[in-house]
């Protein structure tokens, strides 16, 4: 395992090019700023090792972007609790709405339970495919067709429903 350069020279040496990341991936700057911040203190805190299998700016930009990423997703599960459902909608779009999820609810409950779970972990979670791949233990290749596969189930299955609904 080698060994990092002291943590204020990696903090002087890195830190706009960190921002840099941060702010490419965020498109905020103050969200960009505290991503950096969390990031230098965890590596100070030491709750990340560095392993000594590649460069570590090449380590460093890693963890920048996953923690960037992760800040994102944050930011989008915060704002779909945050906000508030609009008083002044259409109630056609709404009962609309509402018979759509049921649709797609009920045609992922027809779904294989390896396509069910893809599916549910990268559009309704937002995980990444290595992600799935290490939570499931499988490939990613796998991951990839499962998801495609499971996605085309999903869809025909709910034309199908949709088809017979018309017909009655």
């Amino acid at each position: 395992m080698s060994a990092l350069p002291p943590m204020t020279e990696l903090y002087r040496e890195h830190r706009r090019r960190a921002l840099a990341i941060a702010r490419r991936i965020l498109r905020d700057a103050d969200e960009a700023e505290d991503v950096v911040q969390e990031v230098f203190t965890r590596l100070y805190s030491q709750k990340v090792r560095f392993d000594g299998k590649a460069a570590y700016t090449t380590w460093l930009h890693r963890i920048l972007v996953n923690s960037s990423i992760n800040s994102l997703r944050a930011k989008k599960r915060r704002g779909r609790l945050e906000s508030p459902v609009s008083a002044a909608e259409d109630p056609e779009e709404t009962v609309v709405g509402n018979e759509r999820h049921a649709l797609f609810l009920e045609a992922l409950e027809h779904l294989s339970e390896q396509h069910r779970l893809v599916v549910t972990l990268r559009d309704l979670r937002g995980y990444s495919y290595p992600e799935i791949a290490r939570m499931l233990g499988l490939p990613e290749g796998t991951v990839k067709s499962a998801l495609n596969r499971g996605r085309t189930r999903l869809m025909a299955r709910m034309a199908q429903s949709t088809a017979l609904d018309s017909t009655i």
